[in-house]
């Protein structure tokens, strides 16, 4: 858009000019001066009322290709007109970065709470995100702790998440909220499963000083690759809502690379912390079993079902769950085996000089493992290797028949177990059962937790189905280690890029991985972002370590991030096309 021509300068009365220079002649009555000359116009006007027509002329000049531009500009950039200078502040904030802002006293937790807020009531339409949104009990938290800063004075002392917002996965307790699971039946009117207690996680994130702001989306009973349920509907990823973000915690991954919070939590069973990173740019951390306590969770599969944070970057990731960590009755006496936190302390960026790491051979040989996929994991070794580490790739490093050790442990006899346990403890008042479940609603449960009621430490096929399989698979797992010299493992954190769920007549299938297996064997893992592909979606890789020595690998993690710097925040739209 061009500038607008000059406006018809003032007549006098009967229209002609009220001082007309000497060459030229006024014009007859009902005739227009649409174009005067520069010198009519200095001639009709004063010097001060000269000056204000340019100073108005120029900024109309200027707010109109201001407007033009905006006009032109494409949706997604059209968007970041509408972001304020806290928002602004905030993208891609960490948690030392943003805690160092309320020192300084350049935001309250209050204000960065509400543009949180903004930035969901904006965004979450076309990706989300969110099942529910607690705005009041976010903001309430957020004042309380403004007041409790202002009353310590200089006494006061920041907690680790102290006034960092973060959301909570929909599987996991939060009292009050409505643990759906994504699954429409915990959702019936008068007989929603509200939780009346806290997860132990949820709870020592609280106490922490985390600010929750809601519940995100997840598959039901978060048994999906994706994130698509009935009580959320479809989850978009946060680099191009069409594609899919991976599940289960898919509503987590969202909102997290979208900045819509600092971080969140996940729940892994088979994939569901570490697939949604690596599609989603961000650190996923699946922790030691047994290190972190899954009471409160609503269970897919207790024996495998696990818990961690997600994250922007390493350092969050490690803050996160050195809050996180704590038993429960299920792994009494597990968190003495571990690396003692905070896993700060184990972030160094030189941390894979030295090191050497082996490739799965059974997971390059998968026939899923699409080429791009493959190339992109090539191109990421390279960033190993560059940052120090020997990278080995031999078929003798967890061929196949790791895998087949890995598949023979059996857990699934056992599952109705963990979901009878969580309804007794953490189920509404009308049902602490499936069968109290079925009466109170009139509805049945899902079929996969209508197995037996096998209980693990009574079940006399306990030691055949899982505890010997298992203890097979990681013996095989720390002798290829040790055989081989390694410090862990390096491999695809996803077996193909992520994929389009809008084609029409298509049903979503997948993005699929090849890392189950870390979670039957009970071993920490970690994806760190690792580039994009020619669409700009996100690659990820994954390291996995020795038992119990989670802070060796957040190392290992980090050195790569940081010998990288690969993450790239996404570019968002309020206007899906």
């Amino acid at each position: 858009m061009s500038c607008p021509q000059d406006s018809p300068s003032p007549q006098g009365e009967g229209g002609t000019s009220r001082d007309a220079a000497p060459d030229e002649r006024p014009k007859p009555p009902g005739e227009s001066l649409t174009r005067p000359p520069a010198r009519w116009l200095s001639a009709t006007l004063s010097r001060r009322e000269r000056g204000l027509a340019s100073g108005c002329l120029v900024f109309l000049c200027v707010l109109f290709l201001i407007a033009d531009a905006y006009v032109s500009t494409p949706q997604a950039a059209r968007d970041q007109f509408a972001t304020t200078s806290i928002e602004r502040d905030l993208e891609e904030i960490t948690i030392a970065k943003l805690q160092a802002m309320y020192a300084s006293g350049k935001y309250t937790v209050t204000q960065v709470t509400e543009a949180y807020l903004n930035r969901i009531a904006r965004y979450d339409s076309v990706y989300r995100a969110f099942i529910y949104v607690d705005r009041s009990g976010a903001l309430a938290t957020a004042t309380s702790e403004d007041v409790a800063r202002k009353s310590a004075g200089s006494r006061f002392t920041f907690t680790p998440l102290w006034g960092v917002p973060i959301v909570i996965k929909g599987n996991t307790s939060v009292k009050g909220f409505v643990t759906t699971n994504g699954w429409e039946g915990y959702r019936i009117p008068g007989r929603e499963l509200i939780a009346p207690a806290d997860a132990t996680i949820v709870a020592k994130l609280k106490a922490a000083g985390a600010i929750i702001l809601g519940h995100t989306n997840l598959p039901d009973f978060a048994a999906a690759d994706t994130t698509m349920s009935s009580v959320g509907g479809r989850t978009g990823n946060a680099y191009n809502w069409r594609f899919s973000p991976g599940g289960s915690s898919g509503g987590t991954a969202t909102a997290v690379s979208a900045n819509l919070a600092v971080l969140g939590t996940g729940t892994d069973t088979s994939n569901s912390i570490r697939l949604p990173a690596g599609a989603s740019g961000l650190v996923g951390v699946l922790p030691t079993r047994g290190l972190v306590s899954i009471n409160g969770i609503h269970p897919l599969d207790w024996l495998l079902d696990n818990a961690g944070p997600l994250a922007r970057n390493v350092t969050d990731a490690a803050i996160a769950l050195s809050v996180m960590v704590g038993e429960d009755f299920r792994t009494q006496g597990s968190v003495a085996k571990a690396q003692r936190g905070p896993f700060t302390q184990y972030l160094k960026k030189d941390a894979l000089k030295g090191k050497r790491l082996g490739v799965p051979a059974f997971i390059m040989a998968d026939a899923m493992l699409r080429p791009e996929t493959r190339a992109m994991f090539m191109k990421a070794i390279e960033g190993v290797q560059a940052a120090g580490a020997t990278v080995v790739v031999d078929p003798s490093i967890l061929p196949a028949s790791f895998e087949t050790l890995t598949k023979a442990i059996q857990t699934e006899p056992y599952a109705r177990q963990g979901i009878e346990q969580f309804l007794q403890d953490f189920g509404p008042s009308q049902y602490h059962s499936t069968t109290e479940y079925s009466r109170a609603t009139g509805s049945s449960f899902p079929l996969f937790f209508a197995g037996p009621a096998l209980t693990l430490t009574t079940d006399p096929g306990a030691d055949r189905n899982f505890f010997e399989p298992q203890r097979r698979a990681l013996v095989t797992y720390h002798e290829t280690l040790d055989r081989n010299r390694l410090d862990g493992f390096v491999y695809p954190a996803l077996q193909m890029p992520p994929n389009d769920e809008t084609l029409p007549g298509r049903r979503s299938e997948g993005p699929h991985t090849n890392t189950g297996w870390v979670n039957t064997i009970g071993v920490p893992a970690i994806v760190v972002p690792a580039g994009a592909y020619m669409d700009g979606l996100p690659f990820g890789i994954e390291f996995s370590g020795r038992q119990w020595k989670d802070g060796d690998l957040l190392g290992l993690a980090f050195a790569y991030e940081q010998a990288t710097l690969s993450r790239k925040a996404p570019v968002l739209t309020t206007s899906p096309r």
